[in-house]
């Protein structure tokens, strides 16, 4: 059974920020890469393979998500982000350094999902 854009349902329906809800998503996002890196280095090609497959799945839900209208160019950038990150996650998979290139998009993410935190923990955002 295919779940619904990977929590993004589950996300939307809990109490949580909306600025919150993404660093929660890249979180999933750096973990699914981090099991898809391990699982390609241990030959399980299948599982390696569902965790990009979630993985590209949530940054599609992200990606859609944008709001052009409010967000301008900045939803631009992150539009071409998710999509070149996209990308080279799924161009990676079955090549010899797919562990090392999941690792390397993981990390860009990180830094990526720690600018949100970061966003997410100033006062105008947190509701004090």
């Amino acid at each position: 059974k295919a779940k619904p854009i990977s929590g993004l349902s589950a996300l939307a329906s809990a109490a949580v920020p909306p600025l919150g809800a993404v660093v929660l998503l890249y979180d999933k996002v750096i973990v699914l890469l981090q099991r898809a890196s391990l699982a390609a280095e241990q030959r399980r090609p299948q599982e390696s393979f569902l965790q990009v497959s979630e993985a590209t799945t949530i940054l599609r839900g992200l990606s859609h998500a944008l709001d052009f209208e409010h967000g301008g160019k900045l939803a631009e950038r992150l539009r071409d982000t998710y999509t070149r990150t996209i990308f080279a996650v799924l161009s990676s998979y079955g090549k010899p350094d797919m562990p090392a290139r999941c690792r390397c998009v993981a990390a860009g993410l990180a830094e990526l999902r720690d600018a949100w935190a970061d966003i997410a923990r100033r006062p105008q955002n947190t509701g004090s």
